[in-house]
């Protein structure tokens, strides 16, 4: 009997791979167009008489090392851009964690007594309105040292959104959450993580999410006013003084990118837990 030869049906292969492509392709080319044609009109901008910022393809040229090789350490301040970035998401990381946790236990201490959402929300909401760099000093002052006065900016630019969010959302909780919960007789820490938690986190995801934002954005700005510390804000203004005006573009690609997929991760994990209560 003649062995009959299996041959794999590429058929079907070709097929889902064409699905595939006709889902990614309507998600991909529409940012992918824009970002050309943005890229096309800031070129002819800076071959403008007059214009005085780089086109993309003078950035290119000028910033190609950095480009190319992002993970080059020299010592000292001399790092790439890998390295910039990553002591910046390390001091937002430490800042952002201890806001995380501070500012989820007062809210919900808040928006669980009256009494001390009363005592405490004028001064929340005064404190909130100072802005990142009105920080700056003071924790210099303070602190007397750069990376902990960093750590400080960060926490209190991160802290408010978080707390506010999650106070409003252990307001929000159904009355009739609360009624179950007193017929049942829970006890108080079951209440907390079977009906509060659960019931208030996607107002605590929503503070989480805007915080994230707001750490990055803290972080940068705190780096270039403080000198001697690794990281991109303090990167942008060391370009800047030495008029390298291509890595300062360069550098804030980096942190829009940086900026975009923090978001991104935010808005992913809060899916996923979210869907699990």
């Amino acid at each position: 009997m003649t062995a009959v030869q299996r041959r794999p049906n590429t058929n079907s292969f070709q097929g889902a791979v064409g699905k595939q492509i006709q889902k990614i392709l309507p998600n991909i080319v529409p940012p992918m167009v824009a970002i050309a044609i943005f890229l096309v009109i800031w070129q002819l901008f800076s071959w403008t008489p007059g214009a005085v910022l780089p086109g993309p393809i003078k950035v290119v040229e000028e910033t190609k090392t950095l480009i190319l090789n992002p993970f080059y350490d020299n010592g000292g301040l001399d790092k790439g851009l890998f390295w910039q970035v990553l002591a910046s998401l390390q001091r937002v990381a430490t800042g952002y964690i201890l806001a995380a946790i501070v500012g989820i236990s007062l809210g919900v201490l808040v928006g669980t007594s009256k009494v001390m959402s009363k005592a405490l929300d004028p001064i929340f909401q005064f404190l909130r309105t100072v802005p990142p760099l009105a920080w700056v000093p003071i924790a210099l002052a303070a602190l007397q040292k750069n990376e902990p006065a960093a750590l400080f900016v960060i926490f209190i630019t991160a802290i408010w959104p978080i707390l506010i969010n999650t106070a409003v959302g252990v307001q929000q909780i159904p009355q009739d959450y609360r009624n179950v919960a007193r017929v049942l007789k829970l006890s108080r820490s079951k209440f907390f993580f079977k009906i509060l938690i659960p019931s208030a986190l996607p107002y605590i995801f929503t503070g989480l999410r805007i915080a994230i934002g707001l750490a990055w954005l803290a972080i940068i700005a705190a780096e270039i006013v403080m000198s001697g510390i690794v990281g991109i804000g303090f990167f942008i203004w060391d370009a800047y003084t030495n008029g390298y005006v291509s890595e300062v573009i360069l550098a804030l690609f980096y942190i829009g990118a940086v900026g975009m997929i923090l978001d991104k991760l935010m808005a992913k994990l809060q899916t996923l837990i979210v869907k699990e209560q």
